[in-house]
C-alpha cells in the first residue's frame, strides 16, 4: 500500500475514533442537546474569558463531564492497549491465534488485580490495581512463552495447550481467592463483577490510571516495529540482519503485559479484542508493524467504544457486561481462524 493511500486511510480512521466517541457521549438514558455538550467540553477545555459560555445545570456538566466522557476515553485506551498487545503477540509468536486472552495474559492480568482486591490494597490505592496486573500477566506471558515456544518457533497447537493449561490454573486460584474473600460480601461480589468486563462506574482516576500504561506501552510497540518485521523472517534470518533477537523479545513481551495490565486494571477482563483487530488491520493495510501498531490502536479504541455503547443501550435500564459483548463477536472468530489454521495443515 502506498504511502496516499496509509495517509487516507489514517485520516479516515482518526475521523471515525473522533465521530465514534462523540455518538458515545451523545447517546444515553438522558437526552442532552448537542450545542449543550459542546459547550460543556468547551467550557472545561477553553478559559473562560475566551469564549462566552452559557449557563448550564449542573446535572447535565455531570453526566456529561463526570460520567460519560472518562468512560468513553477509557474505552478508547482500553480497546487500543489490548489490539496493540494482540499485534505484538502475533508478530513475536508467529503465530495468528496468539492475543492475550488466548495466551493467559489478561487471566494472569486479572488474577494479580484480584489479589489486590482480596487483600484490600486496591481500597488503599487506585494505582495498586494496574501493578499488579501488570505483574500478573507478565508472569502468565513468561510461563506460555516459555513452555510454548520450541527451537525459537511458537507451534500454534503447543501454544493453545499451554495458554488452555495456565488458563484453567490461573482460574482455579482465582476462584480459590474469591471464596476465600466470600467472607466480605461486598468484596467478592465486586471480583466477581470485575472479572465479567465491564466500564460502568469509571471516572477521571480511571483515566489516569490507564492514560501512562497505554501511552507507554504503544510508545514501546512503535519502537520495536521494524525488529517485528524482521523477527517475521525467522530468528537466524534476524541474527544475521543483526536483530539482538533475546532483549528484543524481552521488551516486545514487557509492553504486551504493560498493555494487557494496564487495561485489565480499568476493565476487568475484556475477551477476544488482540486476537480480532489485528486482523482486521491485516486485511485493511498489510502486515508491516510500523502501521499495523498505529493502525490496529486506533481500530481497537473504535471498537471499544461501538461494544461499550452496545452494552449500555441494548437492555436498557440494565448494563450488558462488555467482555459479554466482546466474547459473543469474539468467540466465532476464533473458531474461524482455528478452522483456517488447520485447513493449512491438511493441505
Amino acid at each position: 500500500m502506498n504511502e496516499q493511500r496509509i495517509t487516507l486511510y489514517f485520516t479516515i480512521t482518526f475521523t471515525l475514533l473522533i465521530l465514534t466517541g462523540l455518538a458515545s457521549i451523545i447517546i444515553g438514558s438522558v437526552s442532552i442537546p448537542i450545542d449543550t455538550i459542546l459547550s460543556i467540553i468547551l467550557s472545561k477545555i477553553v478559559p473562560h474569558h475566551w469564549v462566552a459560555h452559557l449557563p448550564i445545570p449542573e446535572s447535565q456538566v455531570v453526566i456529561i463531564w463526570l460520567i460519560r466522557i472518562p468512560r468513553v476515553i477509557v474505552a478508547a485506551l482500553v480497546g487500543a492497549a489490548l489490539a496493540v498487545a494482540g499485534a505484538q503477540m502475533q508478530g513475536l509468536f508467529q503465530n495468528p491465534l496468539a492475543s492475550p486472552d488466548i495466551v493467559a495474559t489478561s487471566s494472569g492480568s486479572a488474577l494479580g488485580a484480584v489479589i489486590a482486591l482480596a487483600t484490600g490494597l486496591a481500597s488503599n490505592s487506585l494505582f495498586y490495581l494496574p501493578i499488579f496486573s501488570f505483574l500478573g500477566a507478565l508472569f502468565s506471558l513468561l510461563v506460555v512463552y516459555g513452555f510454548a515456544t520450541q527451537r525459537h518457533m511458537t507451534p500454534i497447537a503447543t501454544l493453545l495447550l499451554a495458554g488452555i493449561a495456565l488458563n484453567a490454573l490461573i482460574g482455579a486460584m482465582t476462584s480459590f481467592l474469591i471464596t476465600l474473600a466470600w467472607v466480605q460480601h461486598e468484596v467478592a461480589r465486586e471480583i466477581i463483577f470485575w472479572l465479567m468486563g465491564g466500564l460502568e462506574n469509571r471516572t477521571w482516576n480511571h483515566v489516569w490510571i490507564a492514560l501512562p500504561g497505554t501511552l507507554l506501552g504503544i510508545a514501546m510497540a512503535l519502537w520495536y516495529t521494524r525488529e517485528l518485521d524482521i523477527l517475521l523472517m525467522g530468528t537466524d534470518t534476524a541474527y544475521s540482519l543483526g536483530v539482538e533477537v533475546e532483549p528484543v523479545k524481552r521488551m516486545i513481551l514487557m509492553s504486551s503485559a504493560l498493555l494487557t495490565g494496564t487495561a485489565v486494571a480499568v476493565s476487568g477482563i475484556v475477551g477476544f479484542v488482540g486476537l480480532i483487530i489485528p486482523h482486521i488491520v491485516r486485511l485493511l493495510i498489510g502486515p508491516k508493524h510500523r502501521y499495523l501498531i498505529p493502525a490496529s490502536a486506533l481500530i481497537g479504541a473504535i471498537f471499544l467504544i461501538l461494544a461499550d455503547l452496545l452494552a449500555r443501550t441494548l437492555h436498557r435500564p440494565e448494563e450488558i457486561r462488555l467482555g459479554i459483548i466482546t466474547a459473543i463477536g469474539g468467540a466465532p472468530f476464533f473458531l474461524y481462524l482455528l478452522l483456517q489454521e488447520r485447513q493449512k495443515i491438511d493441505y
